[in-house]
């Protein structure tokens, strides 16, 4: 009779524990332990470590730990989540991929294998300090979470669950933010909290709290970053809280509220001009309750605008030409030939643009800071990936209803636009790692749903997940 596997690993890993009991302190064993058992647990579970991301993701993204090197908390969950799924995998104890990639999948991938040679260039160009190779590794884990989609999310309680847990982590990520600038009037004062929670020793973000004090901060450190989080999430939010009943539903909408008051207060003009226009085309195709919670959400934002004054003079200057962010973007596109001139084939990953020391501007545009960052080819390739996408989840008819079968589908949807409209102000959807990696997910949730969606309607179903003696979601859609 065969051993068991978890024989011998017990025996190491006691073994090993019991070494180190003789060289640490108790305190930072209990640490090592408690980080060993939530690892072996993902190992088995590797569900369990996409649930954490979403939460961590979303509340704590830019946290860190160390692996030998220093990486954020919520991609050293993506990397163990992966290697959970090859331990499974190599066990059978994880079935093979519903379903073969389709083309936007299969564009990602090019796009990552692509990516190798202006990661080459970069190395041999930038003359810079960085690890390129790292920053590279850490970006593919990040576009990553597209694949994980078909991997762990093919149940509805799986998607569901994600969902939740996306969701819990913005609604702490909210509670933490807005209590602590209302007291403070100042986005400094999340400096103290945020060290607190491992954001001390990461070099990327800078003093942008200092230079940005007057918006409201948070753990995504930049308020345009912050912005972009919340135009990503909170259509999720609203399609999941409207169609759903209980404590989801609680949640959905307690999320939105809060979102929109922390999206005011963030004084990001790009994310706030993309939601707008999502809720107006959600209007347009009739999505219900959509035009009343435009009407209803700029009532609560002129409320929220005459009660704390400097948000007053942030709407008033976010959209005139001679507000300051404006005129940088402006230099910054006059700039941007000089920079693809500089660098035809992308900066690669050793730095983020602009190149110290090369007197160059950066570009605050999502498709160009492709180009900037990879080249135009790397852009191109986004493009496709794009297109091909929208091709897959666009909507069928003029008339979207709202039903608890397609909410996720929905708000997947109008979060990724919001996000793609935002990308004409702001580049953090294209390389910022974590928050890429939720943008990525939000992709292989909305192909998921929309291809069990129209799939459902090309065979005529009349039955889906929700059980053989229900009349199916898919149905009351097509009848409605």
């Amino acid at each position: 009779m065969s051993m068991p596997l978890g024989v011998p690993l017990a025996l190491l890993c006691g073994g090993l524990f019991g070494a180190l009991l003789w060289v640490l302190p108790a305190s930072k064993l209990l640490v090592l332990l408690a980080g060993a058992a939530l690892g072996l647990t993902i190992l088995r579970r590797p569900l369990l470590g996409l649930l954490l991301f979403a939460v961590v993701g979303t509340f704590l993204p830019y946290s860190t730990v160390s692996l030998g090197i220093r990486t954020t908390v919520s991609e050293a969950l993506l990397m163990l989540v992966w290697v959970g799924i090859w331990f499974q995998t190599l066990l059978g104890g994880l079935p093979r991929a519903p379903e073969s990639p389709g083309l936007p999948e299969r564009l990602a991938v090019a796009l990552a294998v692509y990516s190798l040679f202006p990661l080459v260039i970069g190395q041999v160009m930038v003359d810079a300090e960085g690890n390129g190779p790292i920053n590279w590794i850490r970006w593919l884990f990040n576009l990553s979470a597209l694949f994980l989609v078909g991997r762990l999310l093919a149940e509805r309680k799986a998607r569901e669950q994600v969902v939740i847990a996306l969701l819990l982590g913005t609604l702490f990520m909210l509670l933490l933010s807005i209590p602590t600038f209302l007291r403070e009037r100042s986005a400094t004062s999340m400096t103290p909290i945020l060290a607190a929670l491992g954001y001390g020793s990461l070099e990327v973000l800078g003093d942008s709290l200092m230079a940005l004090a007057p918006r409201m901060g948070s753990p995504w450190m930049h308020p345009n970053a912050t912005g972009g989080a919340l135009a990503l999430l909170l259509p999720l939010a609203l399609c999941y809280g409207l169609a759903r009943r209980g404590w989801p539903r609680a949640l959905g909408l307690a999320v939105t509220l809060l979102g929109s008051m922390g999206l005011l207060l963030t004084g990001s003009r790009g994310a706030l001009l993309s939601l707008v226009l999502i809720l107006v085309w959600m209007a347009g195709r009739r999505v219900p309750y959509a035009g009343r919670l435009l009407l209803i959400g700029s009532f609560l934002g002129v409320l929220l605008t005459l009660a704390y004054p400097p948000l007053q003079e942030r709407l008033l200057t976010m959209f005139l030409t001679s507000n300051e962010s404006t005129s940088v973007r402006f230099d910054e596109y006059a700039n941007f030939p000089a920079a693809m001139a500089a660098y035809p084939f992308g900066v690669g990953f050793k730095v983020d643009p602009p190149v110290p020391g090369s007197g160059l501007w950066g570009i605050s545009n999502l498709w160009l800071n492709y180009i900037y960052k990879i080249g135009l080819p790397g852009m191109l390739l986004f493009i496709a990936v794009t297109w091909s996408w929208w091709r897959v989840v666009r909507p069928r008819s003029r008339v979207i209803p709202l039903t608890a079968d397609n909410a996720i589908w929905l708000g997947t949807l109008g979060g990724l636009l919001a996000a793609l409209l935002s990308g004409l102000f702001d580049h953090y959807f294209s390389f910022t790692m974590v928050l890429v990696a939720l943008f990525w997910l939000f992709m292989g949730l909305n192909l998921h749903e929309a291809r069990r969606l129209y799939g459902a309607e090309a065979r005529g179903a009349d039955v889906d997940e929700a059980g053989p003696n229900q009349d199916s979601p898919d149905k009351q859609w097509r009848r409605r």
